[in-house]
């Protein structure tokens, strides 16, 4: 049988080590970027350093100063880090044509028909990376994409010093499932704090348990995706790498006629294009994992924020709560408004996230089929959710 050879590539605190590129002097220091702390910001990226001392991303950026007083704050240099990440990309691309990015900071590659081993590949690129562009990195190996990118999250997790892990992990082909079986059910690629909270209540702990665990009684708990389920805890992921296409991002946004200031208005506004944004990732089996705000003052000054999410989203709710909570990062009430836009960016083929055990999840997933369908069979007018209805009483 001849195995894939994945790799799964992801920069080490990779905003903090471009700010450490750009300002030497933050180097080993306890520093994050993010917003601030008196427009709801949030840490973005920290350094190592202040990961050891409790610090992490989205927590908000209020909490890690009360928590670390002396914790230095770097506002982003996101056009750096756009040009940063390409160099990387093109690194990527030039040891394989088989490329697949996943966010900003990740990728996937699939380095089958190289005569070298996973591991040579590995560390010949985590060279090269930090030679020719200055930054860290750790890798994953597998047979799959699955099984590469945890193996990475297992290597950063296991790593508790105050500088880059550049950690490499390799899982032998074969070993997929022995290497999942002991590790905490959270660690499979889905399954967040809330639902490994309600499979732990079934009896996993490990994801060896579910892959142990008869199929009935998981079709008897969370129906249909029991089987998807199921080859996820084994090990078992067929999917490429790379997306069709060249979708990059989907988006949409308006300018306005006349400069507004009110804030419902605003929000309203946002949440019709988070809407429409959502439907249209939802139309092309999409899903996306970075949510982003543009924002124009009437002077043309044109800003954006943008958040990475732990699990990729089609959801409306999902990317309005983000949007809301970037827009206050920026905009304060009474400042005029031009132009508001949103997008979704960092996109993949749709994958059932395993949040399938949280009731309102589901719920909503049913809903937002069923509302897609009645609009493509019928027309996009014909049915509303409750604050649409509120919006036309308005006008």
């Amino acid at each position: 049988m001849r195995y894939r050879k994945i790799l799964h590539i992801d920069l080490d605190a990779f905003f903090c080590s471009v700010e450490e590129i750009l300002d030497p002097r933050l180097k080993g220091t306890v520093f994050a970027t993010g917003g601030s702390p008196d427009s709801r910001g949030v840490v973005t990226s920290c350094s190592y350093a202040a990961r050891h001392r409790g610090i992490h991303s989205a927590m908000p950026m209020k909490i890690a100063l009360q928590k670390m007083p002396g914790l230095k704050v770097v506002h982003g240099h996101y056009g750096q880090y756009h040009d940063y990440s390409v160099r990387v990309m093109a690194i990527l691309a030039d040891t394989t044509p088989l490329v697949e990015q996943i966010s900003i900071d990740e990728a996937f590659i699939d380095v089958t028909d190289m005569p070298q081993t996973g591991m040579q590949i590995a560390s010949m690129l985590q060279t090269r990376i930090a030679q020719e562009v200055g930054l860290p990195c750790s890798i994953g190996i597998a047979s799959n994409k699955l099984v590469a990118k945890i193996a990475t999250n297992v290597a950063k997790s296991s790593y508790k010093g105050e500088q880059s892990p550049r950690a490499i992990l390799e899982v032998p082909a074969g070993q997929e499932s022995a290497f999942l079986a002991p590790l905490p059910i959270e660690e499979l690629w889905g399954i967040g704090k809330k639902s490994a909270a309600r499979f732990r209540q079934l009896g996993f702990e490990h994801i060896g348990d579910l892959a142990n665990a008869p199929q009935d009684f998981l079709e008897k708990e969370v129906g249909r995706f029991a089987a998807t389920l199921k080859l996820r805890a084994l090990g078992i992921d067929e999917r490429p790498v790379g997306l069709e296409g060249d979708i990059k991002s989907i988006s949409n946004e308006v300018t306005f006629g006349k400069d507004i200031t009110d804030e419902e208005e605003i929000l309203r506004t946002l949440r019709a294009l988070s809407e429409k944004v959502a439907a249209r990732l939802r139309a092309q089996g999409l899903c996306g994992k970075t949510i982003r705000l543009k924002i124009r003052w009437p002077d043309f000054e044109t800003h954006s924020r943008q958040m990475s999410l732990e699990q990729p989203t089609n959801h409306d709710t999902v990317i309005f709560n983000t949007i809301v909570q970037l827009l206050y990062e920026v905009w304060k009430p009474g400042k005029k408004v031009r132009l508001l836009g949103v997008a979704v960016a960092n996109l993949s083929a749709t994958v059932q996230q395993l949040s399938i055990l949280d009731t309102n999840f589901q719920k909503e997933d049913q809903l937002l089929k069923a509302m897609d369908d009645l609009k493509k069979r019928f027309g996009r007018d014909v049915i509303k959710r409750g604050w649409n209805l509120e919006d036309d009483r308005r006008r």
